[in-house]
C-alpha cells in the first residue's frame, strides 16, 4: 500500500468546535420587554487562548466588517463557526425567527472611546444582534452593556452582560430594543 492511499484511508480530524451550541440551545429566553437570552463560556474556554492570539490588530475604536480585517486561522476558523448555518439555525430556534435565508454581517470591535455607549436600538435592517465578549476578565463597572427598558435611562436595566470570557449576548432586534454602557475607553479583546 502506497503513502497515499493510507492517507486516504485516514479520517480527518478536524479541531474541536471553539463555541458552544448546546450550551446556546440549553439558554433560558427572557421575552420582555423583547427577546434575549445570554450564554457564559460560549466560546469554549480551550479556545480562548488561540482566538485571543489571532484576533486581528485593531489600532482605533469603532467597528469594523471583517473582511477589511487581518486575523490568523483559530481566529478564521471562529468566524467560519460563527457564521455556519448550525449558528443560524441554533439563534433562530431560540428566538423563533427563521434566519435560514438571511446574511449574517460580522463586525469586530478592539477598543472603545468615551463617547461611546449612548442608548441606542440597533439598525432596522439588522433582524437579530449577537455579542461576543473576548476580554480575560473586565473589572471596571463601566463598559458592561446593559439591556434597559426605555432610550432615556441607562439605569433602568432589564440585564448587565459582563463581558469576558466569551460570554455571548444575543437579542430580537425589536423597536424596543434598547441598549448601551456607561463610557469607558478601553482597549477590549
Amino acid at each position: 500500500m502506497n503513502r497515499a492511499s493510507n492517507l486516504a484511508q485516514t479520517p480527518a480530524v478536524l479541531p474541536p468546535a471553539a463555541i458552544d451550541l448546546d450550551a446556546l440551545l440549553a439558554a433560558s429566553v427572557e421575552r420582555a420587554p423583547f427577546a434575549y437570552f445570554i450564554v457564559p463560556r460560549f466560546v469554549r474556554p480551550q479556545a480562548l487562548d488561540a482566538i485571543r492570539a489571532d484576533f486581528p490588530a485593531i489600532q482605533h475604536p469603532g467597528s469594523f466588517p471583517l473582511a477589511t480585517l487581518s486575523f490568523g486561522p483559530a481566529f478564521a476558523a471562529f468566524m467560519g463557526e460563527i457564521q455556519s448555518p448550525a449558528m443560524a439555525a441554533a439563534v433562530g430556534e431560540k428566538l423563533d425567527m427563521d434566519l435560514g435565508a438571511s446574511p449574517t454581517m460580522v463586525t469586530v470591535r478592539g477598543q472603545s472611546r468615551a463617547a461611546d455607549g449612548k442608548i441606542h436600538t440597533d439598525s432596522r435592517t439588522k433582524l437579530v444582534t449577537a455579542l461576543i465578549y473576548m476580554n480575560d476578565s473586565w473589572e471596571s463597572p463601566k463598559g458592561r452593556l446593559r439591556l434597559v427598558r426605555s432610550q432615556t435611562d441607562l439605569n433602568d436595566v432589564i440585564a448587565e452582560v459582563p463581558p469576558e470570557q466569551g460570554t455571548l449576548l444575543v437579542f430580537r432586534n425589536d423597536p424596543n430594543a434598547w441598549h448601551g454602557f456607561e463610557p469607558s475607553r478601553v482597549r477590549a479583546v
